[in-house]
């Protein structure tokens, strides 16, 4: 019987062992990982009435190969007004070049603020554009479409151009918002960075921005230009 009980010990000692290294090796394998992406930060020239405009664009990630969680942000602020776009999101990868998201979506200006369920692809479209595209649906039928694209053109290890294009279109007007149904808004965008290191790198460009339709008229009520052409410079970094 004790030899029967020594036997049984070293046999769960041994499985034992064996299930804690493969879980180790699979923890290894998979383990859980952050990074956090400041995509753009950047100032432009002064406009008209002799103000300059801050950019950011931010993202921020936590999880592991497959299944991750994710914060962005983006907006600007010029004399002392501010405009955000904050999502928290789900990431699934669906395949080796995009990823599934779902959560919310938090847009704010000045004195309003709308939510929203957001569903998104986050990847690499062919020719190796990244692309970010999702569709946003909030209370009393509004909606939101939003698509950028960014392709990355090496001239040296360390000096890259990246053309950029965004737009954005919404299901229903909304005023308060200052927002029109259909193609709302649009930009393009020229920025040569130099990376001093992978993970930080300066840059200049310009850029271009557009407001369409109704987004355009309620610009216009506000004493708004609906276009405008900008120098900008700014640093890109992530670690």
């Amino acid at each position: 019987m004790k030899l029967l009980n020594t036997s049984l010990i070293s046999s769960l000692f041994v499985l034992t062992s064996v299930i804690s290294s493969n879980s180790f090796a699979a923890m290894e394998d998979d383990p859980l990982l952050t990074k956090v992406m400041i995509n753009k930060l950047e100032m432009t020239d002064k406009d008209d009435n002799g103000n300059r405009t801050t950019v950011w664009e931010t993202d921020a990630w936590i999880g592991k190969d497959l299944n991750k969680f994710w914060l962005k942000s983006s907006g600007e602020r010029v004399d002392g007004k501010q405009e955000t776009s904050t999502s928290a999101l789900y990431s699934r990868a669906i395949d080796a070049n995009w990823d599934f998201q779902v959560g919310l979506l938090h847009d704010t200006v000045p004195e309003e603020s709308r939510n929203y369920a957001e569903i998104g692809l986050k990847g690499i479209a062919p020719y190796f554009f990244e692309t970010d595209a999702s569709v946003a649906i909030g209370k009393n039928g509004h909606s939101k479409l939003s698509v950028s694209s960014e392709y990355e053109m090496m001239f040296t290890q360390q000096l890259v151009l990246s053309p950029e294009i965004e737009f954005t279109a919404y299901g229903k007007a909304d005023e308060k918002m200052g927002v029109g149904s259909g193609l709302s808004s649009g930009e393009l965008g020229l920025r040569l960075r130099y990376e001093i290191r992978r993970e930080f790198a300066p840059y200049i460009g310009v850029n271009f921005s557009k407001k369409f339709g109704q987004t355009a008229d309620f610009a216009t009520a506000e004493g708004e230009g609906t276009s405008d052409t900008q120098l900008v410079m700014g640093i890109r970094a992530w670690f």
